[in-house]
């Protein structure tokens, strides 16, 4: 199975100016990138043609991003190796993301709502302290985000991603991109963050969202480190909805980019 879709950038307006072109073009990158949680959302769509409802329930995928997306660009995402391994390339024919998904024999198990505790939003955005190696400690907890899913309202999302899946609409399902967009509010709303990169996600599944559903997104610092001159974050993301744990991520981004040099 192959799927084509051209991709869109939905954060040119975003408090991270990756995203705008001018900035992006001073970190050595030809505009502004498409974000990584909307690349993930495009690799989603070939698992749930294959699996279905069973995979957004159970299943799993871990993606990385290796070059980046451009808005207007028409990329292509395929099956590739094993059958369990997806490939997203550009107009060009370059590898800009990978992925390996599954849909086990059985659930995996299911883990307890408090293994990420909550955490008390911020009451005012002014409050974020700018991200750092002190406010970004490992196992320091972010706090919670509080939403719901409306199925009715779904379908703008569905548009920005190209989605066309009839799954979710028919199903009033959330879409696995959706929520993991909320693993990077979490973190937008914890600290004062400059240009940053999502880098890289690993879902496991462990039930639907339906309409109606209240939802909590928790998060607590796993690791920390530096690699090249980058400033990682990784992230242990546990969405709870109506008190049942529904999604795992480990969610890795850059924090603190390295600026290219001027040339």
């Amino acid at each position: 199975m192959t799927y084509e879709v051209v991709a869109l950038n939905t954060a040119y307006a975003s408090e991270n100016k990756m995203h705008d072109d001018a900035v992006a073009r001073t970190f050595g990158f030809a505009g502004g990138l498409v974000p990584g949680v909307d690349v993930f959302a495009y690799m989603t769509h070939l698992p749930a043609e294959r699996w279905g409802l069973a995979w957004l329930e159970q299943g799993a995928m871990s993606g990385r991003f290796h070059q980046p997306v451009y808005d207007g660009d028409t990329i292509v995402v395929e099956w590739a190796g094993d059958g369990s391994s997806i490939e997203l390339c550009d107009s060009r024919g370059e590898l800009c993301a990978s992925a390996v998904a599954a849909l086990p024999d059985g659930p995996a198990p299911v883990p307890s709502a408090d293994d990420v505790p909550l955490a008390p939003a911020r009451a005012s955005r002014a409050e974020r302290p700018p991200a750092s190696p002190e406010t970004l400690a490992v196992g320091t907890v972010l706090g919670t985000l509080d939403f719901g899913f409306h199925a009715d309202k779904a379908g703008s999302y569905l548009d920005d991603v190209r989605e066309t899946l009839p799954l979710y609409r028919d199903e009033g399902v959330a879409h696995p991109g959706w929520l993991l967009r909320s693993a990077n509010l979490v973190l937008v709303e914890h600290v004062v963050l400059g240009p940053w990169i999502h880098v890289s996600s690993a879902v496991t599944h462990h039930g639907l969202v339906r309409d109606g559903a209240h939802v909590e997104t928790r998060a607590r610092v796993r690791d920390l480190f530096e690699r090249k001159g980058h400033r990682f974050v990784v992230l242990d993301v546990l969405i709870v909805a109506d008190g049942r744990p529904v999604m795992r991520v480990d969610h890795t981004a850059i924090y603190q980019p390295r600026r290219q040099a001027p040339g």
